[in-house]
């Protein structure tokens, strides 16, 4: 499921990011999309590729990763999120959901850091 109101669009640095085409409230799922999980022995190998990139840590102990379907491996990262995400590791989906209002026009961010306001850097911004 992704809300109608929701694009793809390039974005000033950061490459390809998601937009909105409406006013969005806050706490609205605007997106359930499954995901393609390699297991824990290929997690080496596909962090060699261009999707290291794209792909979130999955499963209770976080040693296998997974590739977003949907919109959900496009959301840029931002230390002050306007949206929030929650994996569902029994289904092999991640939600998306606003935690703010969002305007019309306006790029959806999720931190990378499972947490909206997480200011720890990501790997990254690691220096």
């Amino acid at each position: 499921m992704i809300l109608p109101c929701l694009s793809v669009a390039v974005t000033d640095k950061k490459g390809k990011g998601v937009f909105t085409t409406e006013k969005i409230k806050a706490n609205t799922i605007i997106e359930i999309s499954p995901v393609i999980v390699f297991p824990s022995k290929e997690v080496k190998d596909i962090e060699k590729t261009k999707l290291f990139n794209y792909l979130f840590e999955w499963g209770n102990k976080l040693k296998k990763r997974a590739l977003g379907l949907g919109y959900i491996s496009l959301y840029n990262h931002s230390y002050s999120a306007n949206c929030d995400y929650e994996m569902d590791f029994d289904y092999n989906t991640i939600t998306i959901k606003t935690v703010k209002d969002i305007e019309s026009g306006e790029e959806l961010c999720i931190n990378y850091n499972a947490d909206p306001n997480n200011k720890t850097p990501v790997w990254f911004d690691a220096h």
